[in-house]
């Protein structure tokens, strides 16, 4: 009688891991998009009713999201993706930004060695050279089925016919427009007021559009397109040429791939860190049982955050765009490093950050990047990350061409030792190359369990992207939640510096904090910003997918 005593929560434990979560978000019986905005996820789900497939949907998705969505969606900036194939096959794209050829080590410093405050974060002299076309045109080449009329039609149409304001909108459009009339002049286009219920149209953008349309990639980077761009970059003091377009080229680069229990992880390489990161993280969470401790449990988030102080402090140390340093992964992944990293864990007390090494880097970058997540009916599926950098990137927008321009430039370590916009001082390995890709925390990711497709997952955030991805994973998996019920789930976030554990504001008791702080940690108290939109999507035990779209955000699933 005691041994079935004993037995019988076990039993229940292991019979609620076998029963997943029924779905709270979207449920669609073939293919879904879930972005930032309802426009651009109707657009991708239109192409694959008509015969596309998730690489076709892909380049609408991220169009749609450069017209309906400026504040980080784009034609003037870059990101990763990462995709996994019915058959299994995968791979990842890296069409992140470059630096111009003509840039070097110490650009952003003045004579006497000082960084020029704004000289990597805001105008042309932010820019770097842009990938967001590169990337969107190989992707299609290689695995896009439609013609590309067909996929980019709708997207000129809705550039043409113009996007509702929604009211998140509207209020980032107010709180960026003096700076938007500080860099371009009073005429330029978002110098106007636009409120919530507004239309944007955008023809320039349209025309734009319709010159990649006609000569595909060599309609951005070569011809009037790029003439256009380099004239007014430069014109505004910044670095890119024509050459700089010419040269440029998105990479195919192997995902970072590792086993957490019966899951399969698929995610970005470097340049991104975000791969190597959460491979960190997983890998030194993996010996406990953590479904036992709870959702958002004291022990849970101790756990977690113990493994990502470790896991950042090497982030921040070692990785960079791997063309141009050595990268030791084979020793950051291997398990018996990984071990001995954590062997000073303990329940009952904080680590704290000074006592794990590597010196004194701060990870704060920018927060507003874009992703999207993709399931078409063949199960092919792709996870996405593009971004700007800063909100409408470097604020510099061309009225001819009709968009913003991205300020990454400030991504890489301007100075070693000294903090870029978001507080991030960098290390060598993240030093200003002609041609180097800047580190990035953008983690696309894509969940295999046992063998199958299991979920699409990523989210905007910059430092913050990483743990989000992870949380999101961890709710799902560990913790039984729906795809829509992991996404809305409080998140919380630590980097290893400044030692703090920010808690997103709601949904977290303070019996919680009060148990973390008796054992050392720091809390950061007062206001706190969302921790990433996470943008997700499920595959149920019936093959139809639960899409997870963030309330923090306009965020929307379509499907069908």
């Amino acid at each position: 009688m005691r041994r079935l005593i004993f037995l019988l929560p076990l039993i229940l434990l292991v019979n609620c891991r076998q029963q997943p979560a029924p779905p709270t978000g979207l449920v669609a019986e073939k293919a879904m998009v879930v972005s930032a905005r309802e426009e651009a996820s109707k657009i991708g789900v239109e192409i694959m009713r008509q015969g596309g497939n998730a690489f076709d949907a892909m380049v609408a998705t991220e169009l749609a999201l450069a017209v309906a969505y400026p504040y980080a969606g784009n034609l003037g900036g870059g990101g990763f993706m990462v995709y996994r194939k019915s058959n299994g096959d995968i791979g990842g794209l890296d069409y992140r930004e470059k630096a111009p050829l003509s840039a070097h080590k110490d650009m952003y410093l003045d004579s006497l060695g000082n960084v020029v405050p704004n000289m990597s974060t805001v105008g042309a002299t932010a820019v770097g050279v842009p990938g967001t076309i590169a990337g969107v045109i190989e992707v299609h080449q290689k695995f896009g089925t439609l013609p590309l009329r067909i996929i980019m039609e709708p997207v000129i149409a809705l550039a043409n016919k113009g996007v509702v304001v929604t009211e998140k909108q509207g209020e980032r459009l107010e709180k960026h427009r003096n700076q938007f009339v500080e860099v371009n002049g009073d005429s330029t286009k978002f110098s106007t007021v636009y409120k919530m219920g507004d239309t944007i149209k955008y023809p320039a953008l349209a025309t734009t559009l319709e010159k990649i349309l006609l000569h595909g990639r060599d309609g951005f980077y070569k011809g009037e397109v790029a003439q256009k761009l380099a004239s007014f970059i430069q014109e505004q003091g910044g670095y890119i040429t024509e050459e700089d377009l010419a040269q440029y080229e998105a990479k195919w680069r192997a995902p970072i791939t590792f086993d957490y229990k019966d899951l399969r992880i698929i995610t970005m390489s470097p340049p991104s860190s975000g791969g190597v990161t959460i491979n960190q993280i997983f890998k030194m969470m993996e010996p406990y049982n953590i479904a036992r401790f709870g959702h958002n449990s004291p022990k849970t988030i101790q756990l977690f955050t113990e493994a990502a102080r470790r896991a950042y402090a090497d982030r921040n140390f070692f990785l960079g765009d791997p063309d141009f340093v050595d990268i030791p992964l084979d020793v950051l992944l291997d398990d018996a490093y990984l071990a001995a990293r954590f062997s000073d864990f303990s329940f009952e007390k904080a680590t704290p950050s000074e006592e794990v090494s590597y010196g004194a880097v701060e990870v704060v970058e920018s927060m507003e990047t874009t992703h999207y997540s993709i399931v078409d009916s063949e199960g092919n599926a792709i996870s996405a990350t593009t971004t700007l950098n800063g909100a409408y990137g470097s604020k510099l927008y061309s009225d001819e061409l009709g968009f913003f321009f991205n300020n990454e430039m400030d991504d890489f370590s301007a100075k070693p030792g000294v903090p870029n916009m978001y507080g991030l001082i960098g290390a060598e390995a993240n030093s200003i190359a002609p041609q180097k890709r800047m580190l990035s925390s953008m983690t696309p990711t894509i969940v295999e369990k046992e063998g199958q497709l299991y979920m699409v997952v990523g989210t905007p955030g910059g430092s913050t992207i990483i743990t989000a991805v992870a949380q999101t994973i961890l709710s799902v998996y560990e913790f039984n939640l729906s795809m829509q019920e992991a996404v809305n789930a409080p998140r919380f976030h630590h980097q290893w510096l400044p030692d703090v554990i920010k808690f997103e504001e709601e949904g977290f008791p303070e019996a919680v904090k009060t148990a973390l702080q008796s054992k050392g940690y720091e809390i950061l108290e007062g206001r706190t910003p969302v921790i990433g939109k996470v943008d997700a999507i499920r595959v149920l035990p019936n093959g139809s997918l639960e899409g997870g779209a963030d309330k923090r955000g306009d965020d929307t699933a379509a499907g069908f």
